[in-house]
């Protein structure tokens, strides 16, 4: 059986919708709300569905303050009693048959995790271009699990999966440590990453989704700049844990040109901001003062700005 795991911020508009296209998962047997410091209606509509449905496990943080999504839901991991995790977040929610496909997968024993198709609905609080990439968010081909890595994005060009498409054991999220807690937005594309690269996550159903993303005014997504900096924390940290875990050579030079290029455009002409993060690394990670990629970085950036 499955557990879902829900982290609550002001989510009232969305969020019966959303419960109620978990129940309907005849495959769920614990649905983990965590109210992460609401101050709308959301643990109100917690509590009454707690009482008609015995699978809801209410939460809250012991403070019962906000701590952020990555907490949120690393407090409901620790608590899930199943094997199998899935994740949704409250402004989205599931089709039927969610998960019919993925259970028939992960019956074999290599398998640690699978990864659907996610579509798209447009709330009416958001008056933005409607002809954004997020439309279906999917792996556009069948990968085997040790390519993944390499063509998924943001490595490679072949799409992505979303969490809400993820089903995954629990022993995989807790073995590369679960969500970041310093990440404000990207700690679920970290964690993504670091699935691929430790464990074997296999298609599904990547035609046609099986879950709906809900975009509204409030996305945080709808604003890209509030990723720039969060992007370069996330790489840093990827480069740091594939040391440390021992990933493939090949692999760790992919993450550490990923974030010299992020940390390239992050920094614009400010040497000493590009300086500062690039020895940073090489503390958490002294194995690249022999990387002649990392030194090559520093090399080309200092050149691109003395041109200016």
């Amino acid at each position: 059986m499955i557990s879902v795991i829900t982290p609550v911020f002001n989510a009232e508009p969305f969020l019966e919708r959303a419960i109620q296209s978990v129940l309907i998962q005849k495959e769920v047997s614990e649905f983990l709300l965590v109210d992460d410091g609401s101050t709308d209606n959301s643990w109100n509509i917690i509590q009454s569905y707690e009482k008609v449905d015995s699978r809801i496990i209410g939460m809250r943080h012991p403070d019962k303050k906000n701590h952020g999504r990555s907490k949120s839901r690393n407090y409901g991991i620790r608590r899930a009693s199943n094997d199998l995790i899935a994740f949704l977040d409250a402004d989205d929610y599931y089709l039927p048959n969610r998960f019919k496909k993925d259970l028939i997968i992960l019956e074999k024993k290599e398998v640690d995790g699978v990864y659907n198709a996610l579509g798209v609905h447009f709330y009416d609080s958001y008056d933005g271009d409607k002809n954004i990439p997020h439309v279906l968010t999917r792996i556009t081909e069948k990968i085997e699990p040790e390519n993944l890595f390499e063509h998924m994005s943001p490595i490679g060009k072949k799409g992505r999966f979303s969490g809400d498409a993820l089903t995954v054991k629990r022993q995989a999220i807790i073995g590369v440590g679960m969500f970041n807690k310093k990440l404000k937005v990207a700690e679920d594309t970290e964690l993504w990453i670091k699935l691929a690269l430790k464990y074997n996550l296999s298609p599904g159903e990547i035609v046609k989704p099986v879950a709906i993303r809900g975009i509204h005014g409030s996305n945080v997504f709808n604003d890209r700049a509030k990723y720039k900096l969060p992007q370069l924390i996330m790489y840093r940290s990827l480069v740091g844990w594939a040391f440390k875990n021992q990933i493939k050579e090949s692999r760790r030079y992919l993450l550490i040109n990923k974030y010299l290029k992020t940390l390239n455009k992050v920094s614009g002409e400010s040497v000493f901001f590009f300086v500062g993060k690039w020895i940073s690394l090489m503390v958490i990670s002294p194995q690249l003062i022999f990387n002649k990629v990392y030194w090559n970085g520093l090399k080309s950036y200092i050149m691109s700005v003395s041109k200016l």
